[in-house]
């Protein structure tokens, strides 16, 4: 009797080769934001907007600019965004230090000051972008990502401001005084106007007291004051209407 053989079956490789798992879209890279502002209700309140975002991360926050410098080039951030008014140094003279420092690090001002009269100095001293406090997060958000890309952000109205200085359009006697101030000038003119000495002055701009006598003088022969009072007057009241108690 003769026996059939059944067909040998391929026998199965001891281990199955392993399929690839499918790759799920990876998760956009967030870009960080570097928070410099001395209210933390303001502060804190613009992290929560940020990090809820997909492409967006508050990476370090701070109140004084103090508190920047030191440690500017270990965090790595990829914007920064400041107040103008902060204790212990100027906002125009900040922007210049971190500017000079980390001449590729975009800075976007938020500010409750009016843009019509910083702006355009904080756009000189190194800044891309100037947004007042009182727009909404949808705008904020906006304007963080327009920077981002490299562009740069001011208003309309104050687009056509600038654009009006540069053709020559603007009316003659239209500009403030206070706009012939440069901006050391200025910034010691603002600090005269929310009450402080001239030595405070003196060290939260570096200067020694005679320098800061020397700008007094030069202030007020630019606004045509007659003397200190008068110019220590005029600088109050031009806080009150511009800047308020902040």
């Amino acid at each position: 009797m003769s026996i059939r053989k059944r067909p040998t079956r391929p026998t199965k490789p001891a281990t199955e080769p392993v399929r690839p798992k499918a790759v799920s879209p990876s998760q956009p890279t967030k870009r960080r934001v570097f928070l410099v502002d001395d209210h933390p209700t303001t502060r804190e309140g613009l992290a929560a907007i940020i990090n809820r975002q997909v492409d967006l991360e508050v990476c370090c926050q701070a109140c004084s600019p103090a508190e920047v410098i030191p440690t500017l080039a270990q965090l790595k951030a990829d914007l920064m965004v400041t107040d103008m008014a902060m204790p212990g140094r100027s906002g125009i003279e900040f922007i210049k230090d971190v500017h000079a420092l980390l001449p590729d690090l975009p800075l976007l001002v938020f500010s409750m000051h009016d843009e019509m009269l910083h702006a355009e100095r904080a756009l000189r001293a190194g800044a891309r972008g100037y947004l007042m406090k009182d727009a909404g997060s949808a705008k904020v958000l906006e304007v963080i990502r327009l920077v981002l890309s490299g562009q740069s952000y001011v208003s309309p109205q104050m687009t056509a401001r600038i654009v009006d200085a540069v053709t020559g359009r603007q009316p003659r006697g239209s500009s403030s005084p206070i706009e012939k101030l440069s901006d050391r000038e200025f910034e010691v003119f603002r600090l005269l106007g929310i009450g402080k000495p001239t030595k405070e002055i003196a060290q939260a701009l570096n200067l020694s007291p005679r320098t800061v006598d020397v700008y007094r003088g030069r202030i007020k022969a630019k606004l045509e004051l007659r003397d200190a009072t008068s110019l220590l007057r005029h600088a109050v009241r031009w806080i009150e209407m511009h800047e308020g108690q902040s």
